[in-house]
């Protein structure tokens, strides 16, 4: 506060000289009226020599006051000291990600462990500033008192960093997270960053760069994070398809074979419906091979080119194409008159 108020003295020194020079040429005028023999007296010069010696005076007495007063609140701006830690307040940044909080911890635990302070350097030939190094706490933040975790990293021995303001000596950069569970889909994070010089025990806020960079390494981590997590639920997915199919003709076989014992058929006619069964769903590519299709039709994406004699499980039948999955899980379409039956 109290700087505030010798930053307030200073800008207002010279409204002060002006509002003495304005007092001071109101009292002239005043005194000249309540002695109008005075101001009558003599010629007209006469009376603007006795004005002028009257200002002249004055004003010398409202200059040599105004320097004064600025240079006492400049000397007591600068003797100020600095600001603590403690007494520096960061506007940071906060964004609200749509994840549950266990992901975007992991999220944040990787940009915290990552080594680097992203959105500032130190030499222009380094545009990436390493070294930086997760910790539990750090005495450049006050201790987090509201709801959610916390996690800090910090770069020691960073040579004036750009980014942050009026920078110019040897220090720590300190970034902190605090990650909010909003509800169970939904989490919110804040990061702020300072610069503490050593020397000189002064704390120099970011000017948002170092946070904004920083959350966007958060945001990328998620995103792959999620990303990997489709993939894989989504070959889990077709890993439950395949095995229903394989299920589902086991059933089937099941239930020839439950229908063939039932009718007391002997083994052979047994194998030989179970063969049939098997010769209608499987198919194999006739030479010289076939291009496995997205769509059922001749003008749909090739996903893949099936040798000769590849055998596949007809999942699908159309009149003039066959929905089928390859051994290896691929599925696709085929022209009816490109497969034939198992030999």
């Amino acid at each position: 506060m109290q700087r505030l108020k010798n930053l307030f003295r200073i800008s207002n020194a010279g409204v002060l000289v002006r509002e003495v020079e304005g007092r001071l040429r109101t009292q002239i005028e005043t005194n000249l009226t309540e002695n109008p023999d005075r101001a009558n007296k003599g010629t007209h010069k006469h009376r603007i020599m006795v004005q002028g010696k009257i200002t002249k005076s004055l004003l010398c007495r409202a200059q040599k006051l105004a320097p004064r007063l600025i240079l006492v609140s400049l000397a007591s701006f600068l003797t100020l000291p600095p600001l603590s830690p403690a007494e520096l307040t960061t506007p940071g940044i906060v964004r609200e990600f749509l994840a549950p909080v266990d992901d975007v911890r992991q999220a944040v635990i990787s940009v915290q462990r990552d080594n680097i302070i992203h959105g500032t350097l130190v030499f222009d030939k380094e545009p990436i500033l390493n070294g930086a190094e997760a910790v539990n706490s750090t005495p450049l933040f006050d201790p987090w008192t509201g709801p959610g975790e916390v996690y800090y990293k910090i770069r020691e021995k960073a040579i004036a960093p750009r980014h942050f303001l009026d920078t110019g000596d040897m220090g720590t950069i300190g970034v902190r997270y605090v990650l909010i569970p909003v509800n169970a889909d939904r989490t919110r994070v804040k990061i702020d960053a300072v610069y503490l010089e050593v020397a000189h025990n002064r704390v120099h806020p970011s000017d948002g760069n170092v946070e904004k960079f920083e959350m966007n390494e958060v945001k990328d981590a998620l995103d792959s994070l999620q990303e990997a997590a489709m993939q894989a639920a989504d070959a889990r997915r077709r890993a439950l398809s395949a095995e229903l199919v394989r299920q589902s003709y086991a059933r089937q076989r099941e239930e020839e074979s439950t229908r063939v014992t039932n009718a007391q058929t002997s083994a052979k006619d047994l194998e030989e419906k179970i063969e049939s069964l098997r010769r209608e769903l499987e198919r194999r590519v006739k030479a010289p091979g076939a291009d496995l299709k997205g769509a059922p039709f001749q003008a749909a994406a090739n996903l893949k080119s099936l040798p000769a004699h590849s055998e596949v499980v007809v999942l699908i039948i159309t009149p003039h194409w066959l929905g089928v999955e390859t051994p290896e899980g691929q599925r696709g379409w085929l022209p009816m008159e490109e497969l034939e039956p198992l030999p």
